[in-house]
């Protein structure tokens, strides 16, 4: 299947991941650099975010944009997100996997021309334009369950780097646009 962003009005759903699906998010400082990136490309890019789920080692948003292309956005925030997790890890003391971790993003690394040292995300995003209001709901739904059959919370809201938050008219980290 080819996946491209070919209509940029519509709504698409894209998933992203870690190169070898690296458990990378499991301390609150590295997630904290990806919702800062959303963040930014909210204020500065024209990123409308629609739903977001950030698990262990991938990335689910429903996005939309009013500003530049999304490939730019995606390559963009891929791009700041991995050069500032790879530093946070390298700075942090506490950081058991470091030595291993920095080991397998410098050789994906290698393995890319694209890149000087590390490779973090896998490079695609998968985009898929979402045409109809039941292939939105199914994605919707889909991305707020993540947490929960992950068996990390027993309720979508409860789960914080979600936007299953603000469905649940919570306030979430990351300003979403509701689908009502």
């Amino acid at each position: 299947r080819n996946y491209k962003f070919r209509d940029q009005q519509k709504l698409y759903f894209v998933s992203f991941a870690t190169v070898h699906w690296i458990d990378v998010f499991t301390r609150r400082e590295y997630k904290d650099i990806l919702v800062e990136s959303l963040g930014f490309c909210i204020k500065n890019k024209g990123l409308e975010v629609y739903a977001w789920c950030l698990m262990s080692n991938h990335v689910h948003l429903i996005i939309g944009s009013t500003g530049e292309k999304f490939e730019n956005i995606l390559r963009d925030l891929k791009r700041h997100t991995s050069k500032e997790i790879i530093k946070a890890i390298e700075q942090n003391i506490q950081e058991s996997r470091k030595t291993w971790m920095l080991w397998m993003f410098e050789r994906e690394g290698t393995r890319n021309p694209n890149n000087t040292k590390y490779q973090f995300w896998q490079q695609a995003n998968h985009p898929i334009e979402l045409s109809t209001n039941e292939m939105l709901e199914q994605r919707l739904e889909y991305l707020h369950q993540n947490p929960v059959v992950a068996g990390w919370v027993d309720e979508p809201e409860q789960y914080l780097y979600s936007s299953a938050r603000d469905y649940a008219r919570q306030k979430g980290l990351v300003d979403v646009i509701l689908v009502e």
